[in-house]
C-alpha cells in the first residue's frame, strides 16, 4: 500500500515497491554472511564475454571481459552467482547454459535487445556514477564490460526499484591480477568446501578462519579464492601479520572490538534500501561505537598496509552520537508499532508522550478546577463511547453551570456538557498516540536519510574493518598453529623445508603428522611423485 488508508478515497493504491531474485535478495535471514552473493551479467559480442558482478547486499560492483569459454567458467567458478542476466547471443555461443542451472544451481535469464544499447549503456554509467567519460571509470579498454554493467545496472534499477545508492564505484579487473585457478583445481585443492560433503570443514578456509565479523569472513574467502600473485601486494600482507603477531596484546585486543561489530555493508544496504527496522539501526550504532578503538590500536602497527587501512578509516563518530541520542536502546522491530524515539529528543513527541500517559491526571485536574471555578461541589468528567469526554452536572446544580459550555445530553438525573478546554484536552489524548506513531515513524526516516549521506565513509570504514578481521584471523592462525613466513621471490623454484599440510594435520589431531621436504624447479627437480595421504 502506498498511501495511507485513513486518507484514501476508494481503494488504498498499491505498486509493486521491490522484485525479489535470487541475485537481488538482501534478506539477512535467508543469506549466508560468511559469502557474497552475487548476481552477474554476460554480454557476449563477437568473441569476447563482457562480465560484470555485484552483490547488491554489500554495493561491490566488477567488470572484467574474457575471450574465451574456459576463462568464463573460471570466473563463473570463482564468484558462484546466484543468479546470472545475459544478451541473447550469449544463449547461441555454445556454452552449456543446462550445466550453470543444473549442477551450479544458477538463475539464468536472458534479457530483452534493449537493455544492451551503446548509447544506453554509456548514459546510465556516466549518469550513475557522476563521470563526464568512460575514462573515468577505468573503462576505455572493456567495450563488452561496459555493455555488460549497464546492463546490470539498468535490471537493478527495474526490481529494487530505487536509486541504488549504495553502489557507489566500480571496480574493474583483469584476470592477470590474480591467479587464475580453473575450476578443476579449485574443487580438488578444496579450498572453501570439501569434494565429497560439499562442507565448510575439512577445506583450507576451515583452517584459516578465525574471522570474528561477516564483512571479514565475506572477504577471507574471496583471499583464498583470488590468490595475489603480485610480489610487492604479498608481502604488504606479511608485514602487517608479522607485525600483528610481534605484538599480540595489541591483536587480542583488536579481536574483542570487532566481535560486536554487525555487518555494516549489509546493514547500511538495508537503510539504504529502506528496509531497516529499529533493532537494525541499534545494532549499526553498536557497531559504529567499536571503530574509535580499533582505530587507536591500529595506530600501534607500522607497516604501508597498516597505513593505508587507516586512511580508509573513519571513525563516525557523529553519527554514532546521533543514533545515539535519538533511538531508544531497545525498540520494537516495526517501524509502526511507535517507542522508536528517545525522550529528550525530540519535544513534541515528549509533549505528543505525555498527552498519551498523562491524560488522567489532565482530567482530574481540569475536574478539581471547574469544581472549584463554578462552585459545583458534584461535578464529574466521564467518558462514554458515542459522546467522548463530557462533563455531568447533577439537574440541582444546573443554574451555576458556565454559559460558555455546550450541552451535549440530557438523562433522568444531570445534563452532560462539553467545554472548550475539555473538547482540547480530549482531542490531545485521543490523537496523541497515533501522532506520537505517525511523528516517530517520520524522525525515523529522517534518521535513515542522515544515515544514507554517508554512504561512501561507511562502506570505507566497513572495508577497513573486514581488512583488519582478515589480517588478525591470519596472525591468530599462524601463532596457533606455529606457522611460519614464506620467503616469497620471483624466482622459479619452490622450496619448502618440512612442509604440513594445513587440513590434514589439523583433521589428524592427537596424531603423529609426518612432515615433508619439497623442493621444485624448472632444471632437474620437474617432477614430483607423491604416494599416500600426506
Amino acid at each position: 500500500q502506498v498511501e495511507d488508508p485513513k486518507l484514501a478515497k476508494g481503494i488504498v493504491k498499491r505498486e509493486v515497491i521491490r522484485v525479489v531474485t535470487p541475485g537481488t535478495n538482501i534478506d539477512m535471514q535467508s543469506l549466508d554472511e560468511a559469502k557474497n552473493n552475487y548476481l552477474m551479467c554476460i554480454v557476449y559480442i563477437g568473441d569476447k564475454y563482457g562480465i560484470a558482478t555485484t552483490d547488491v547486499t554489500t554495493g561491490d560492483f566488477f567488470v572484467t571481459e574474457v575471450d574465451s569459454e574456459r576463462k568464463l567458467l573460471d570466473e563463473l567458478n570463482r564468484f558462484s552467482p546466484t543468479e546470472i542476466i545475459c544478451n541473447e547471443p550469449f544463449y547461441m555461443s555454445g556454452v552449456d547454459i543446462d550445466d550453470m542451472k543444473e549442477r551450479m544451481g544458477i538463475a539464468v535469464s536472458a534479457l530483452d535487445s534493449w537493455y544492451f544499447g551503446d548509447d544506453l549503456a554509456k548514459e546510465t554509467l556516466l549518469s550513475h556514477f557522476h563521470v563526464q567519460s568512460l575514462e573515468g571509470l577505468g573503462l576505455m579498454d572493456y567495450d563488452c564490460g561496459v555493455i555488460a554493467s549497464a546492463a546490470l545496472l539498468k535490471y537493478l534499477y527495474e526490481t529494487q526499484k530505487n536509486t541504488l545508492s549504495n553502489i557507489l564505484e566500480l571496480r574493474p579487473y583483469s584476470i592477470g591480477k590474480y591467479m587464475i585457478i580453473d575450476s578443476s583445481s579449485r574443487r580438488n585443492l578444496e579450498l572453501v568446501e570439501t569434494m565429497r560433503e560439499k562442507q565448510k570443514r575439512g577445506s583450507l578456509l576451515w583452517v584459516l578462519d578465525k574471522t570474528k565479523t561477516a564483512m571479514g569472513a565475506r572477504l577471507l574467502r574471496s583471499y583464498v579464492e583470488q590468490p595475489l600473485i603480485d610480489k610487492t601486494e604479498i608481502l604488504k600482507r606479511q608485514e602487517l601479520i608479522t607485525n600483528l603477531n610481534d605484538q599480540e596484546i595489541t591483536r587480542e585486543e583488536l579481536r574483542e572490538y570487532l566481535g560486536p561489530i554487525y555487518d555494516l555493508e549489509r546493514l547500511i544496504t538495508r537503510i539504504t534500501y529502506q528496509t531497516a527496522n529499529p533493532r537494525d539501526m541499534i545494532a549499526f550504532c553498536n557497531s559504529l561505537e567499536m571503530l574509535p578503538p580499533i582505530k587507536t590500536l591500529l595506530e600501534d602497527l607500522k607497516g604501508e598496509l597498516a597505513t593505508g587501512i587507516r586512511e580508509h578509516f573513519d571513525c563516525l563518530e557523529d553519527l554514532c552520537a546521533l543514533l545515539k541520542s535519538s533511538i531508544n536502546d531497545d525498540p520494537p522491530i516495526s517501524v509502526r508499532d511507535g517507542n522508536i524515539i528517545k525522550t529528550g529528543y525530540n519535544e513534541e513527541v515528549d509533549r505528543l508522550r505525555n498527552a498519551s500517559t498523562d491524560g488522567k491526571k489532565w482530567l482530574a485536574d481540569l475536574e478539581g478546577k471547574e469544581r472549584e471555578k463554578t462552585g459545583i461541589k458534584n461535578l464529574r468528567i466521564k467518558y462514554n463511547k458515542v459522546f467522548g469526554y463530557y462533563i455531568e452536572v447533577a439537574k440541582s446544580q444546573i443554574d451555576l453551570v458556565p454559559d460558555s459550555w455546550t450541552r451535549k445530553q440530557t438523562t433522568v438525573n444531570a445534563e452532560r456538557y462539553i467545554s472548550q478546554e475539555l473538547k482540547e484536552l480530549e482531542h490531545a489524548i485521543m490523537s496523541a498516540q497515533d501522532t506520537v506513531t505517525a511523528l516517530e515513524y517520520q524522525l525515523f526516516c529522517q534518521l535513515k536519510d542522515q544515515v544514507c549521506q554517508q554512504v561512501a565513509a561507511i562502506q570505507a570504514s566497513a572495508g577497513a574493518v573486514a581488512q583488519v578481521d582478515v589480517l588478525t584471523s591470519f596472525a591468530a592462525v599462524a601463532a596457533d598453529n606455529g606457522y611460519c613466513r614464506p620467503e616469497v621471490d620471483l624466482s622459479d623454484r619452490l622450496e619448502i623445508v618440512e612442509g604440513r599440510h594445513p587440513v590434514v594435520e589439523r583433521v589428524l589431531k592427537n596424531s603423529l603428522f609426518v612432515p615433508n621436504d619439497t623442493v621444485m624447479d624448472t632444471g632437474e627437480n620437474t617432477l614430483a611423485i607423491i604416494t599416500g595421504p600426506n
